[in-house]
């Protein structure tokens, strides 16, 4: 009797045991994958040989941790932000060793910082992530999810997820305009080089949509011409450079009439538009609207506007990073970062086009 019991209830805790694994295997939330370059990397550099790092202090000061996470911000960025509204866990970044298993059911965050929408940008941080490695990068997400729930459904996953893109600045900033007379420069005359990068950008996002993605959030350029590093190398009084506020004004129109033509040609509204410049110049134009006491000097760095140079320990680093804009020399701070995502979660149509993230979340609920 004993022993016919114990065989019994070995077999139902071998069934449990089994149910519980499968349990986190079930896909119940919706997967999160971002590409793009530094507004939006969260760590994947910090796992290659390159320059382009955010991997020492003061780096993740304001991160739950209170460090470094190869986040160039002093606490969450972009994608942490939009993970937060959506009630997910920030999907990790693509190298690191933790995703694996369930882990890969919130998706995966591929983004690199440095590079842009041509292959030639970035060349000076060595080893960094492409944009075309890393949609092979979501190809082969693909692959190791099936291998866990199902080719069809690793397939579903993707088609149902929310992506995020941000990409060229870095194509003007470090490459354009990296030096004088600079390679791109001398080939293009800047409209001309705009047109090609809007083309290139297409190719990339129609891969995307060949790859699986149904919903793609676009970021624009930001004021490349308002960020300390180029306040503190090109302007005498805190104005911004005229030249790369040129080139986000020609990009971003061109940029949002080519994700119209891609909707277009593909019968649906696949790609969304940010427009990050207005959301940047909103609270760069009138800094104490927003709680800011600074629009032009970053809170972390060294020089004119704290904008030479790295963010290092050596740093200057200011007291409390909720009242600048700039957390380093390009990036926006945490507090920042809420403000834009706070846009793009239920802004009007003349920031999120032709909807918001509230709106793409109250249509895709209803299938």
């Amino acid at each position: 009797m004993d022993g016919s019991l114990s065989s019994g209830s070995l077999v139902i805790l071998a069934l449990m045991v089994v149910a519980f694994v499968s349990v986190p295997l079930h896909v119940e939330a919706r997967a999160f994958f971002v590409f793009g370059d530094s507004l939006v990397d969260n760590g994947n550099n910090d796992f290659l040989v390159t320059t382009a790092r955010a991997d020492s202090p003061p780096y993740g000061i304001d991160y739950p941790t209170h460090r470094p996470t190869g986040r160039f911000s002093n606490g969450l960025n972009i994608p942490d932000l939009i993970s937060e509204h959506m009630g997910l866990e920030s999907p990790l970044p693509y190298l690191n060793p933790l995703l694996k298993g369930d882990k890969l059911l919130n998706g995966a965050n591929f983004a690199s910082a440095g590079i842009g929408i041509l292959n030639d940008t970035g060349v000076q941080f060595l080893n960094i992530i492409r944009i075309w490695e890393q949609l092979e990068y979501l190809e082969q997400y693909q692959v190791r999810l099936g291998d866990i729930i199902g080719a069809d459904q690793a397939r579903q996953v993707v088609n149902e997820g929310m992506v995020l893109i941000s990409l060229g600045g870095n194509d003007f900033v470090n490459n354009y305009y990296l030096v004088p007379f600079s390679a791109r420069s001398r080939q293009f005359a800047l409209p001309d080089y705009v047109r090609y990068l809007v083309s290139e950008y297409r190719n990339i996002l129609s891969k995307m949509y060949d790859v699986g993605a149904r919903r793609v959030l676009v970021m624009g350029t930001g004021p490349m011409g308002c960020v300390p590093a180029e306040l503190a190398q090109h302007s005498r009084a805190g104005e911004c450079s005229v030249e790369l506020q040129r080139a986000s004004d020609l990009f971003n129109p061109q940029l949002n009439d080519m994700l119209k033509s891609l909707n277009d040609e593909k019968g649906d509204q696949v790609f969304v538009a940010a427009n990050t410049m207005k959301m940047h110049m909103d609270y760069i134009s009138n800094p104490q609207a927003y709680g800011f006491i600074t629009s032009k000097v970053a809170c972390c760095g060294q020089g004119p506007y704290n904008g030479l140079g790295l963010c290092t320990p050596m740093s200057n680093l200011c007291q409390n990073r909720d009242v600048y804009a700039f957390w380093d020399a390009f990036h926006p701070s945490e507090r920042a970062n809420r403000i834009i995502v706070q846009q793009m979660i239920d802004g009007t149509q003349n920031y999120m086009s032709p909807m918001n993230l509230s709106t793409i979340l109250a249509i895709d609920s209803k299938f």
